[in-house]
């Protein structure tokens, strides 16, 4: 190591890996040592292998039953890991040995190299990775966990076709493939495949990295519903999507709290096991105490190094009345994930439906404007008028739409 970059990245490497390392499926850290020539990692000792090297043993191909073994252990880690405020930034198969040569024998992830800490509103610039595993949005210079999501939808189709999605000679064309083509799912085995398994697929191969699954999602998705090693964890997703809830207007919570009621049994599920998580009384209600006392649950050094848990204090310390599991609802919902599935416009349609009955009411536009808390420089009257139903004045469905997906008075140009 010759600059400073360099002996900065080992320490980081270091300081992520003494702080994660409790993990079943992450590589077991030791200590490190240093010389005047060296630095010395010692870590356990992982004699079974790559994932990489079983895959090419059985020619490319995995049962989905196997597959699933897999996806699960790569999700839980890294679930782990990004609750901790941890972006691993490499994944992939050669970064994924099997303790021993049993056939059941644990995965361990390996390799935080390229690992960075990183807070659940902020976004990294720096490209880095391995070009087939690589997510657009990284080559766009903007990402964030998601980036992993990526990468282990990458995983997920090879296990299952024995192909890669993207593909060129060369690394620049493996980028283009990235950024503008889409994974072929039309040639065997898809069509042979279950619709739970190509529906986990695609949800991670998402380009828009808002629509896709989260770590802790994936594990919840219904190709994995029943196997017995899963437990899903806190999703950071969560907090981000309270808060923004908690600072919106009463007019987007109303919204939001018809969208909540067109969920499927499967997404209440997932959004059941984050609330219970969060320790509700009694009575069934959450304070925004809760969200706080349920990650420290969970803290680590890592999650103090990478101020996931100053974040967690800037959500406690919003002023809400204490919440029931239908605002949680309300207030966990991800708009763009549920933009990501094929039921999209019914449910758009059917929380319309609700809000029509219960939450419409006539709004003048200037109302609706103080409500979404735009600016005096924003032309009002231009931008909202297809907002409002002109025969009621109140919302129409385009207004409603825009108004769950949480505008604010960025979204408009200036006048």
């Amino acid at each position: 190591m010759t600059t400073a970059i360099a002996i900065e990245d080992v320490r980081r490497e270091v300081k992520i890996l003494r702080g994660l390392t409790v993990h079943k499926n992450l590589v077991q850290f030791h200590d490190s040592y240093e010389d005047d020539d060296n630095v010395y990692l010692v870590m356990e000792l992982c004699k079974g292998g790559e994932l990489l090297d079983r895959i090419l043993a059985r020619g490319g191909k995995y049962s989905e039953e196997d597959a699933k073994e897999v996806m699960v252990q790569i999700l839980s880690v890294v679930a782990f890991c990004h609750l901790q405020g941890v972006v691993h930034r490499d994944l992939k198969p050669e970064n994924f040995l099997y303790l021993s040569k049993d056939t059941n024998s644990p995965l361990k992830a390996i390799d935080f190299g390229l690992s960075d800490y990183v807070k659940p509103d902020e976004r990294l610039n720096d490209i880095v990775g391995s070009a087939y595993y690589v997510a657009p949005e990284v080559l766009h210079r903007s990402y964030g966990t998601e980036a992993d999501m990526w990468s282990i939808g990458v995983i997920a189709y090879i296990l299952l076709c024995g192909s890669r999605p993207f593909w060129s000679r060369t690394e620049t064309g493996i980028f283009r493939a990235v950024l503008k083509a889409d994974p072929s799912f039309d040639e065997g085995p898809w069509p042979n495949l279950s619709p739970d398994a190509l529906d986990f697929v695609k949800r991670l191969l998402n380009k828009d990295y808002r629509r896709r699954l989260t770590a802790a999602q994936a594990l919840s998705h219904p190709w994995l519903a029943g196997h017995p090693d899963i437990k899903v964890p806190m999703d950071m997703i969560i907090y981000r999507q309270v808060k923004a809830y908690i600072c919106s207007s009463s007019l987007r919570r109303s919204a939001l709290g018809a969208l909540a009621k067109t969920l499927t049994l499967s997404q209440l599920a997932y959004v059941r096991e984050q609330y219970n998580l969060l320790g509700p009384n009694k009575s069934g209600y959450i304070t925004m105490q809760n969200f706080k006392t349920a990650l420290m649950k969970n803290v680590t050094e890592a999650m103090k190094d990478s101020r996931v848990t100053e974040y967690a204090n800037l959500v406690s310390s919003l002023q809400h009345r204490k919440m029931d599991f239908e605002e949680f609802c309300a207030a966990a919902i991800s708009v763009h994930q549920l933009e990501g599935i094929q039921m999209w416009e019914e449910h758009a349609r059917s929380a319309y439906e609700l809000f029509e009955k219960d939450g419409n009411r006539p709004i003048r536009i200037e109302e609706l404007a103080s409500e979404l808390g735009l600016s005096t420089s924003v032309p009002v009257h231009v931008v909202l008028q297809d907002w409002i139903r002109h025969s009621d004045g109140k919302l129409s469905f385009l207004g409603f739409v825009r108004l769950v997906h949480g505008v604010s008075s960025r979204a408009f140009p200036k006048a």
